[in-house]
């Protein structure tokens, strides 16, 4: 007798394979972790310690008060005010406490928003180049993925392409700004013209299309460029923020649904998020320290500086080595063509002089690789001389 597995976890496992057997199985997975001859560049993950001021904010506040220090903890009131606050101050938009939703991370308010506004057998539009984990999460609502090209020339939406595929069944599409992995940051012609698109498109139907706007890396933003959040266009629209790119520490999972101000009839809204965290999203809240600690966190970051810095080292140098890549406009990641037509072939011998980059096909970008930025620089020093000797190879 074999296992059973629900319709939506099937489909789930068929389409995720291969993403799972690189993380588990591939050269990577199987890299000795202590070797210092390692060249990490494979996800945003932090190589060179953890921020000290992260550090000492959490030990700070890990420290009871009262009774009711490590009690349970929902949607905290001095998180949500917190900030609702920093959305203000930075953002220029009257957002309110009440309609911020603290989740663990931007992977569980995704799955919240898509979970609220999906119904079995409805459609979900995402991006590609895509986060690898968008279409499962579309399976996980027993909704069905919709992957749109973006403009592979500009990598800016393709509004005709997401017009052509709204039909009866959509209730939603996901946009990443800035977008992952290609770091494009979309302008606000480009989201003026998506936000008429989508109200056209719903009253045509007569119910509307919800927006659903990742902004994990809208912290990370280079060389000054203004960041404006699709939200800010159209009124039926979710924003979704984690700290984990802001702090370089994606293990402690801390982030928010937020509700703009604009949308219509937010406290019915309000109250449907709130049971979907009670219900799927199993009271996904931050613990108590973390959002205890949101009013510093809100002050913290990576340093720009340096990313930008290596971002500008790399594409010069990829470039000069015959990699075709643009310069991005935020996010952390790079995405050079390969020289190999099969990418994950290329992935494989990279890491055979232990450079370990991300397969573009992973991420519906075949022929490219993706790069993170978050590598030290002795990492990107040390692999440098490795993507210019490989890429001359027969």
């Amino acid at each position: 007798m074999t296992h059973r597995f629900s319709d939506s976890m099937r489909r789930i496992r068929e389409t995720e394979r291969p993403l799972i057997g690189f993380f588990i199985e591939g050269s990577w997975a199987r890299r000795d972790r202590a070797d210092p001859e390692n060249c990490d560049f494979v996800g945003a993950f932090p190589q060179e310690g953890v921020l000290p001021e992260f550090v000492e904010a959490l030990q700070r506040w890990t420290v009871p008060r009262d009774k009711d220090w490590y009690g349970d903890t929902f949607n905290e009131p001095y998180a949500r005010e917190a900030v609702a606050a920093s959305l203000r101050e930075r953002r220029g938009v009257p957002f309110e406490a009440d309609d911020i939703m603290m989740t663990d991370g931007a992977f569980a308010g995704l799955n919240l928003c898509i979970r609220t506004v999906t119904s079995p057998g409805e459609e979900v539009i995402y991006l590609t180049p895509s986060w690898f984990f968008f279409r499962a999460l579309i399976l996980g609502g027993e909704a069905r993925p919709v992957p749109v090209a973006v403009d592979r020339t500009t990598w800016d939406l393709d509004l005709a392409a997401i017009e052509a595929a709204i039909t009866e069944r959509t209730s939603a599409i996901i946009v990443n700004s800035p977008h992952n992995p290609t770091g494009r940051i979309y302008p606000p012609g480009t989201l003026t013209a998506l936000a008429e698109l989508l109200t056209a498109a719903s009253d045509r139907r007569g119910r509307p299309i919800y927006l659903i706007s990742d902004e994990a890396f809208s912290r990370i933003v280079f060389d000054g460029r203004p960041f404006r959040s699709p939200t800010e266009f159209y009124p039926y629209s979710f924003l979704v923020y984690t700290y984990a790119k802001q702090l370089l520490a994606p293990g402690q999972r801390c982030g928010y649904v937020a509700l703009p101000p604009a949308m219509p009839d937010r406290a019915e809204m309000r109250e449907a998020i709130t049971l979907a965290q009670v219900t799927y999203g199993s009271n996904g809240v931050p613990t108590n320290v973390l959002q205890r600690a949101i009013a510093d966190i809100e002050r913290m970051s990576v340093d720009l500086a340096a990313l930008q810095r290596r971002r500008d080292r790399m594409v010069e140098a990829l470039a000069s080595y015959g990699y075709d890549l643009h310069s991005p406009e935020a996010a952390v990641f790079l995405v050079p063509t390969s020289p190999y037509p099969d990418d994950v072939a290329f992935v494989e011998r990279l890491a055979r002089d232990k450079v370990f980059v991300f397969p573009g096909t992973l991420a519906e970008m075949p022929g490219r690789i993706r790069i993170s930025l978050t590598a030290s620089d002795d990492m990107v020093e040390r692999a440098l001389p490795v993507f210019e000797r490989v890429a001359k190879e027969p």
